[in-house]
């Protein structure tokens, strides 16, 4: 799944260790949200979109 995470991230002045502190999960994880090899549970995405103050599929790009 497509994501806007490192666009968002940067504008926001967040480093990758930031964020991933913010959620609670791992650097690795955040690195692997924004390379789109892990697709995340509901309830990650919800605590992402809301530190960007976002909707989730402003956030994350589902594809058929």
């Amino acid at each position: 799944m497509k994501n806007n995470i490192r666009d968002l991230r940067e504008q926001f002045g967040f480093t990758q260790q930031d964020l991933a502190d913010k959620v609670s999960v791992s650097r690795q994880t955040i690195i692997s949200l924004e390379t789109s090899k892990y697709n995340p549970s509901i309830f990650l995405a919800h605590k992402i979109s809301k530190i960007f103050k976002l909707n989730i599929e402003e956030v994350f790009i589902f594809e058929e």
